[in-house]
């Protein structure tokens, strides 16, 4: 958006009523978490911090089938990491418990009951093959498909004919015969026509409750006044509304209905919107890649919103205290790996080198590196290593290759074959013995001295280029082409150990 669109656009404090603010994050735990998932949750959260509100988090994991302990820890997992704390939810409690909807299925059964008892839903005792076959008879004559409201009022008579030959009613609700129109918090006002938004169902004939009726009951009885979501469920936000007027009537709630946000689509290649399939929708997985919570937030914050025209990079707690929901553009966002990359290896520059350094250790101790009981001087290692590193790291995940050799046993030091083949050559094996003379004899092992030493051994004695005198001596010493500055490498990895590198290589080419 433009500057003069963001002021077009309004403010959301001028929205929001002057109840305290509750919003939710509702995740189902089936699959790994996605990215979306995670942006969603995120514009929750800062709308909830922002405003002084709650951040509930509600479990809907009705569907048994489909949710595994697996997920839910996953989910658990994600959200630590990220900060995204919640004031009311599993683990936390509340007033308005319980979280998981699997326990509040008595809940659930007295609401459709009274919604039945009402008149605000019926039994429906139609099969799957009368309802296609009235679809398809509708789209045959021009008509839009949707349920017909055959059983809507039924006799007595038709009643006991269906259940005397076996069948079992799913309970669908009432739809009002009027138009459905609301403010959307990101879209502005939309409209939707009654042949638009049949009658529904709320519970299948077997007695289980679905996601259309479930959700809305736990928002109004938990006294949720803003619902942002995402625009795949834009479709059933006319159905939420009037069953939020049949819950207020039959006392379940507050007697308010919910203000809605419905976000942009998450965006992958091609074009096509984000799917759990795609390599990138795995929120957990950046974790796992070594991503730090500030920079993936920072990222997904994009996806939709933007803290300046000019600005990419952020805080969260920045966000929190400018973000206005009415801000959110309502196009759809593509996800951009590079971008995010990008956005993160910012945060890493950004951060005060301890902190990056116990973030280092933790992501070494996960990737085998380090044990669990991390010594003291491995510990020193990585925090004077982690200046050398800072600027050339985009994630963690780096951190591995980058110090490994610092790090590992003698007898556990391997050398990338490839770069060995490249550099350890005749040629590069002797510039690796004048190295290893020259430092042998050095009065001194500081960083500033080796420099020294090998600049004038190598390069004005031997009369080499810098790239081909410190290449061959770098992956004698680091095992790779590629690592921290060399003469400080060196410093950090001390006399005895540098100079038995710089033999072992020779060795080893000997060998060869």
């Amino acid at each position: 958006m433009t500057d003069a669109a963001l002021d077009n656009a309004g403010s959301d404090d001028a929205a929001v009523a002057a109840r305290p603010v509750r919003v939710r994050m509702a995740p189902s735990p089936t699959g790994s978490p996605h990215v979306g998932l995670v942006r969603t949750a995120l514009y929750n959260w800062a709308f909830a911090r922002h405003h002084g509100g709650t951040f509930v988090f509600r479990v809907e994991d009705t569907d048994t089938a489909r949710n595994t302990q697996e997920s839910y820890d996953a989910l658990i997992d994600l959200f630590t990491w990220l900060g995204l704390t919640w004031d009311e939810g599993p683990d936390v409690g509340g007033d308005f418990g319980p979280y998981r909807q699997s326990e509040r299925f008595e809940i659930y059964a007295d609401v459709a009951r009274r919604l039945r008892e009402a008149g605000r839903a019926y039994d429906c005792y139609c099969s799957t093959e009368e309802l296609e076959a009235r679809n398809e008879a509708a789209r045959s004559e021009g008509r839009a498909p949707g349920y017909d409201g055959h059983c809507r009022d039924l006799s007595e008579e038709q009643v006991q004919a269906y259940e005397a030959e076996g069948r079992k009613p799913v309970l669908r609700f009432r739809m009002p015969d009027r138009a459905i129109t609301f403010d959307d918090l990101v879209r502005g006002e939309i409209t939707f026509q009654p042949e638009n938004v049949p009658d529904f169902v709320l519970v299948r004939n077997n007695g289980h409750p679905l996601y259309t009726l479930v959700n809305p009951v736990d928002d109004a009885l938990m006294e949720i006044t803003h619902v942002l979501r995402g625009e795949d469920i834009l479709s059933s936000t006319p159905r939420q509304i009037a069953l939020y007027d049949a819950l207020a009537e039959i006392g379940v709630g507050n007697g308010t209905t919910p203000q809605f946000g419905h976000l942009p689509y998450v965006m992958g290649q091609g074009n096509k919107k984000l799917s759990k399939r795609d390599p990138e929708a795995n929120a957990l997985g950046y974790r796992d890649a070594g991503f730090l919570p500030e920079g993936l937030l920072n990222y997904l914050a994009l996806l939709g919103w933007a803290i300046a025209e000019d600005r990419d990079v952020f805080g969260i707690d920045e966000m929190v205290e400018v973000f206005d929901i009415r801000r959110v553009n309502p196009n759809p966002a593509r996800f951009d790996l590079k971008k995010c990359e990008a956005i993160n290896a910012s945060h890493v520059r950004a951060l005060a080198v301890d902190d990056l350094a116990e973030r280092i250790v933790a992501h070494l101790q996960r990737a085998g590196v380090l044990s669990a009981d991390v010594t003291d001087e491995q510990r020193a290692v990585v925090h004077a290593a982690t200046p050398l590193v800072q600027e050339r790291m985009v994630t963690l995940d780096e951190a591995p290759a980058m110090l490994e050799f610092l790090l590992v046993d003698e007898d556990a030091f391997t050398r990338d074959p490839a770069d060995v083949a490249k550099l350890l050559d005749e040629q590069g094996v002797a510039v690796v013995r004048a190295a290893h003379d020259a430092l042998a004899a050095a009065s001194e092992w500081t960083t500033e001295s080796i420099d020294a030493t090998l600049r004038r051994s190598l390069v004005e004695e031997l009369g080499l280029k810098p790239r081909n005198a410190f290449g061959p001596v770098r992956v004698a010493l680091t095992g790779r082409k590629v690592s921290p500055p060399l003469f400080e490498s060196l410093e950090l990895l001390g006399r005895e150990r540098s100079l038995a590198r710089l033999a072992s290589a020779q060795q080893e080419a000997d060998a060869g």
